[in-house]
């Protein structure tokens, strides 16, 4: 099946040489006209030097026309010099493409406290081609480049037929270790031929990020340069009109949603997607707590990752979450099956019962908490011994 790419805008990808040999990481997305320009980012205190400098750059423009993406090179908790090495990298892909550094968005990802190697930036940029029209190839290459751990690269897409015609909206994302999002590093970018103001496709972004991104967890880590980007070029000439404002969301946030579930999908060493949904809260925030509570406890991951059914781990995950509750009103399901409830298992027979449920690559965990309305769904994924062998030797 062939990608659905926006109009306006051009991929291109460059081997640099910044940790990985004979494999891109450097990827630029074009846009061939002014774009709106949007942003949501890591609320890690420590915040990478692109982040900064990608904040810096939306709080003073509406608009962008690029976005350059590294991997290897994270360029974090390095201080003003990192700062410094930001703004030349930017120099450099705006001496290539014509643009100002102004127009062009910063993301990177790799080891936390390694400056940029300039030489190498200069020399993968002048490698940097963009051509007329970028084939399926090219975005893969962009998505491929900006890999660390993945295992795959990572892309969704829909078109939108509006009443004027039809739009398109690509998102492109990497991440499989240090993923909890608050908006492992996360980065994310969307591109659309809409033509949206900037203010609405900020707010857009910012929800669809708290309906996907933000909704995953594979190891309970923030990361330092977590970022969703994303650039509305227009070149469709298509806005939403009176009523398809919802429809234009709702596409945006399933792109978003399901790269947010291929990167839990694509977790380190996991073989599980665990989705966790949490009802019967007090309110939607308990629900959220009860619900990380659940997803960031090892000993919940471990037995998944072991197939051992132990409600015990959850039932205590959840009375430590904080959440409002009566021990006597939570039921715990399981695959759909009651496993819990009444303040005692459900039966005696649980293991063999739900051996076929714990085989599956992915598993639905419902905790009801009796209460009232609140809820909160999460992604989550099971932690493994490879995932220990993935992060014990990761900068060796």
């Amino acid at each position: 099946m062939m990608l659905v790419k926006p109009h306006g805008f051009t991929f291109a990808a460059a081997r640099a040489g910044f940790k990985y040999a004979g494999r891109p990481d450097l990827g630029l997305m074009f846009s061939d006209r002014p774009a709106a320009s949007a942003g949501v980012f890591t609320r890690n205190s420590f915040q990478a030097a692109p982040v900064l400098v990608a904040r810096q750059i939306l709080a003073e423009r509406q608009t962008a026309r690029a976005i350059v993406v590294n991997a290897g090179q994270a360029n974090a908790c390095t201080g003003q010099p990192g700062l410094e090495d930001c703004r030349h990298s930017l120099e450099l892909v705006a001496g290539r493409t014509g643009l100002e550094p102004e127009e062009i968005l910063p993301a990177s990802t790799g080891v936390i406290g390694q400056r940029m190697d300039r030489d190498l930036w200069r020399q993968g940029v002048e490698r940097l081609a963009l051509p007329e029209g970028s084939s399926d190839e090219a975005v893969l290459e962009v998505a491929r480049a900006m890999t660390t751990t993945d295992t795959f690269p990572k892309l969704a897409w829909r078109t939108l037929d509006l009443s004027g015609g039809r739009a398109r909206i690509l998102g492109l994302a990497k991440g499989a270790g240090m993923i909890c999002p608050n908006m492992a590093t996360m980065l994310g970018f969307l591109v659309t031929d809409l033509e949206l103001e900037p203010t609405v496709w900020r707010r857009m972004l910012a929800e669809a990020a708290g309906q996907s991104f933000n909704r995953i967890s594979i190891d309970g880590d923030t990361s330092t340069n977590d970022c969703l980007l994303g650039l509305a070029n227009g070149a469709s000439l298509l806005g939403p009109a009176g009523g398809e404002e919802p429809a234009v969301q709702e596409a945006l946030t399933s792109v978003c949603q399901e790269l947010a579930r291929l990167i839990v999908q694509d977790a380190e060493g996991g073989s599980k997607v665990v989705r966790i949904r949490v009802i019967g809260a007090a309110d939607d925030g308990q629900a959220e707590a009860a619900a990380r509570a659940v997803a960031h406890s090892p000993l919940v991951k471990t037995a998944f990752f072991g197939q051992d059914a132990n409600w015990g781990r959850i039932v205590a995950a959840v009375g430590r979450s904080g959440a409002e509750l009566d021990p006597d009103q939570v039921t715990l399901r399981l695959g759909g099956r009651t496993i819990f409830g009444e303040g005692r298992p459900a039966g005696a027979d649980l293991d063999d019962l739900l051996a076929p449920v714990m085989e599956r690559d992915e598993v639905d965990l419902e905790i009801d908490l009796g209460g009232q309305s609140g809820r909160f769904e999460l992604l989550t994924s099971d932690l493994s011994t490879e995932y220990v062998r993935i992060n014990a030797d990761y900068r060796s």
